[in-house]
């Protein structure tokens, strides 16, 4: 499996859908509600058709797809692929409806129940975060003019737009100190006490739990500082990706697409996001797409 074309597969495929969610997300919405009563609006059905359709013809054998608006695939199915994309067309609709920019497209590709490539693109900010495993994680700021709506390319020009790309792109994780990419091999483990920062929470903004209330306060009676931060969608385990947050509780529901994109980035930029009652990393084309309370740690975070 070529990994680096599918990256730039993933790429384009992230860009066109957050370019028509922008379309919509300024103009007046029709809100729908699914069953389990979680909003619906137009922008999500057509993220959701752009990417099903740039994904199935970048290539003659296109890959499975389990997208969150076109869910309904049997397990019996879908158990014996090898290979497959798992999508988030937008995620985090209610910060969609708020307008409050913290929505974002995702895309990973899973193998055998693990996800080795993931991009979350945040439309409002035109900001990527992508990884590949062999290649390490980055963030893209989308003004550096990169065009990402390439057609099929030849193979050499692939190349060069994937060197492009990752050479104007930061390295995960980041340098808080310097807005640089940080060396790993000076990264050290989290120490209270000669950390000058707090340390620092990521949280649910619309998802927040009393269980969320109750590991804040555990962790502001270990650590003397603790600063928490609310955020939306999938920007939570970039922000662990980054450096920027230390750790992210989430001990409430959310389901397979909501996390692998954001898993696959935080496991290259050498984090973790491991189940909460088993301490492994979280597993994808389940029976149950419903996943597990988990932990996200940033690297070296103990």
């Amino acid at each position: 499996m070529n990994l680096k074309d599918n990256l730039l597969t993933a790429l384009s495929a992230a860009n066109r859908a957050g370019s028509a969610i922008l379309e919509i997300y300024d103009k007046h919405f029709e809100i729908r509600y699914k069953e389990d009563r979680s909003p619906l609006t137009l922008a999500d059905r057509r993220s959701h058709e752009i990417i099903i359709q740039h994904l199935e013809q970048q290539t003659d054998n296109p890959l499975p797809i389990l997208s969150e608006e076109g869910k309904d695939i049997p397990f019996e199915h879908r158990k014996s692929w090898d290979y497959f994309w798992l999508v988030d067309p937008l995620d985090g609709t209610k910060e969609f409806i708020k307008r409050n920019g913290e929505f974002t497209v995702n895309l990973a590709l899973i193998h055998k129940n693990r996800p080795v490539l993931g991009v979350v693109y945040i439309p409002v900010r035109d900001v990527y975060y992508f990884a590949a495993e062999g290649l390490g994680a980055y963030r893209l700021n989308g003004e550096t003019g990169i065009d990402l709506n390439a057609e099929r390319l030849p193979e050499r020009e692939k190349t060069t737009l994937l060197n492009t790309v990752i050479a104007r792109s930061a390295r995960l994780p980041i340098d808080s100190e310097t807005s640089e990419s940080a060396d790993h091999s000076t990264i050290q483990p989290f120490n209270h006490s000669t950390k000058t920062k707090p340390l620092t929470i990521v949280g649910s903004r619309s998802h927040a739990t009393r269980e969320l209330e109750e590991f804040v306060e555990a962790m502001r009676k270990k650590y003397q500082q603790v600063e928490f931060i609310a955020a939306g969608s999938s920007l939570k385990l970039c922000l662990v990706a980054e450096g920027r947050a230390d750790i992210y509780p989430r001990l409430g529901p959310t389901m397979e697409w909501d996390t692998a994109a954001g898993q696959a980035v935080v496991e290259q930029a050498e984090g973790s996001v491991l189940d909460a009652g088993t301490d492994e990393p979280l597993r994808y084309n389940k029976e149950n797409l419903l996943n597990p309370w988990f932990i996200v740690r940033r690297k070296f975070f103990d």
